[in-house]
């Protein structure tokens, strides 16, 4: 009996899991200039939380966070998500709701109690300068600080319509510049130091 709960248990999970990723695959998607980034930044953000020392429950929350960190893009038109060219101050404002889309989209499902605040904070900055509420240094929940590095990463290392793929020495550059800025510098020291970094910056 605790065999068969057991294996119950593992199927459960996987049927989970595989939801959860159907939803961000939806959001993808949308553009297709966005492909792959949601697994990227998933195991970029569950390295880091490795090497910060979270387990269990706290290690899951950063995989299913990182899964689920635009899931609130599925309700932004698609007109200003797949625009090529600058957006309008009040298109990026209208961006800027993805976050509280996203925390409402997933409110209703118990088992993300722990993700939402990641999926609403990721786009704060360690300065106080991001958004949605404007939150400083260890105010912003510590899931979201890395969220904010690995997805800042994949989109600096990623073709968009509006630009390039950055050279791996400028992206180095750019996270030493905007560390204690816009990152958390002990985690922007974690994250340079990640082996997996050789390899995507191929």
């Amino acid at each position: 009996m605790s065999l068969q709960n057991a294996y119950l248990y593992y199927d459960l999970e996987n049927l989970f899991k595989g939801t959860i990723l159907s939803l961000a695959n939806a959001v993808e998607a949308k553009d297709p200039y966005t492909s792959g980034h949601v697994e990227r930044v998933m195991n970029l953000s569950v390295e880091m939380g490795k090497k910060v020392g979270l387990k269990g429950e706290d290690l899951k929350n950063v995989e299913l966070a990182s899964i689920l960190h635009d899931i609130g893009k599925i309700a932004i038109p698609d007109e200003i998500l797949k625009k090529p060219a600058k957006l309008t101050d009040e298109e990026y404002e209208i961006i800027k709701t993805h976050v509280h889309h996203g925390a409402r989209i997933l409110s209703p499902i118990p088992g993300l109690k722990g993700v939402i605040p990641a999926v609403l904070h990721h786009h704060e900055r360690w300065d106080g300068r991001g958004y949605p509420v404007g939150l400083k240094e260890k105010e912003i929940p510590l899931i979201a600080r890395i969220i904010a590095i690995t997805d800042s990463f994949d989109a600096m290392n990623s073709d968009r319509p509006y630009r390039k793929r950055l050279p791996p020495e400028l992206i180095i550059k750019e996270f030493k510049d905007n560390s204690g800025k816009q990152f958390d510098p002990e985690l922007v020291e974690i994250f340079l130091e990640l082996k997996e970094l050789e390899e995507l910056f191929k």
